[in-house]
């Protein structure tokens, strides 16, 4: 009789005990590596994701030899297609690669590569935020991290010496496999694909220092294309009018003061945001103090290194002191 109530009791406990041992066998094959997939599987997977996807995304940070840090976000799709924008400070870039040809835009990047010379900062004026051809070579190949074969060379192998498993990188499981180069992050899960890159300090990558790269976006449709409307400054007439000043008439400046200036234009006929004008500014020789302006429009418009004149007429308020001085200034609006 006092056995029943014992043994009804330890019956009860088996299937308890049994449920910790099946969580402790878990624990102990994850603890020994039997559940966690290989190195030779994570090495294979990084490096034939990035090979085979049809596209992939890469958002980081990065630094150049001249000292400049810079944020990146670039789409890849096959076989020889990205876009990307770069950000630096204040300045901002947008590239897009189709095939041989780059196009990009940012009007405070093209300022800032562009002389300092008057024309020079009216062909940016003009250009505004268009895109405009440039060089694929402006941008960096970014080889060793999109491509398969060069990041394996590049940073797998024996350029691995340590693995810590159980980390998570933007939400996702991930291994760590560390070298003197670089921490490279792992999907936990097949098909184990690259989810991040942070080079060691000091060590230069494609013309690249510190960077942290993480990748998503595996097979997604990017729907990138090749922008229309696109300026080449190799062919000054696919700009919007860019008129300069080459001469000032003051022959018939009396009472009225009929000034004019002959202009010549420098880009097309078309694509501004407004038509272009001419201020013509009277100032003392000696004082230069300013004794009356006017504006012009200029119009119609004359297409690539056409000719036109503008004129007004310039309402004095004082006499000059000695001479005056008449000088005249274009406005191009270009295209915004």
């Amino acid at each position: 009789m006092v056995n029943r109530p014992l043994h009804a009791r330890v019956e009860l406990q088996k299937p308890l005990l049994a449920a910790i041992a099946f969580v402790f066998a878990l624990t102990a094959c994850d603890t020994l590596g039997l559940s966690l997939p290989s190195e030779r599987a994570l090495e294979d997977g990084a490096a034939n994701t990035l090979s085979e996807a049809k596209s992939l995304g890469i958002k980081g940070s990065y630094s150049t030899s001249q000292g400049t840090s810079s944020m990146i976000d670039l789409q890849v799709v096959r076989p020889n297609t990205q876009h990307a924008t770069v950000t630096t400070g204040d300045e901002k870039v947008e590239a897009i690669i189709v095939g041989d040809t780059a196009y990009f835009r940012g009007q405070k990047f093209l300022a800032g590569h562009m002389g300092n010379d008057p024309l020079s900062q009216n062909l940016v004026k003009a250009a505004g935020n268009s895109w405009w051809k440039g060089s694929p070579g402006n941008i960096p190949s970014m080889k060793e991290f999109t491509d398969g074969a060069s990041f394996r060379a590049s940073f797998l192998g024996s350029a691995n010496t340590q693995r810590t498993d159980h980390q998570t990188v933007d939400g996702q499981g991930a291994v760590e496999l560390s070298g003197a180069r670089a921490d490279l992050f792992i999907a936990a899960a097949p098909p184990y694909h690259l989810l991040r890159v942070h080079l060691k300090e000091g060590v230069l990558i494609d013309a690249m220092y510190s960077v942290d790269f993480h990748y998503n976006d595996f097979d997604r449709d990017f729907q990138i294309t090749a922008p229309a409307d696109v300026i080449d400054f190799s062919n000054l007439s696919t700009l919007p009018p860019v008129y300069t000043v080459v001469s000032v008439d003051t022959s018939r400046c009396g009472s009225p003061c009929i000034v004019s200036a002959q202009l010549k234009n420098l880009g097309g006929a078309t694509g501004a945001t407004g038509p272009s004008t001419v201020t013509f500014t009277m100032a003392a020789a000696i004082s230069n103090t300013v004794l009356g302006s006017c504006q012009s429009t200029v119009a119609p418009d004359v297409g690539y290194n056409g000719t036109t004149t503008a004129s007004c007429t310039i309402t004095v308020g004082s006499q000059p002191e000695n001479a005056a001085v008449v000088t005249a200034t274009a406005n191009n609006p270009g295209r915004g």
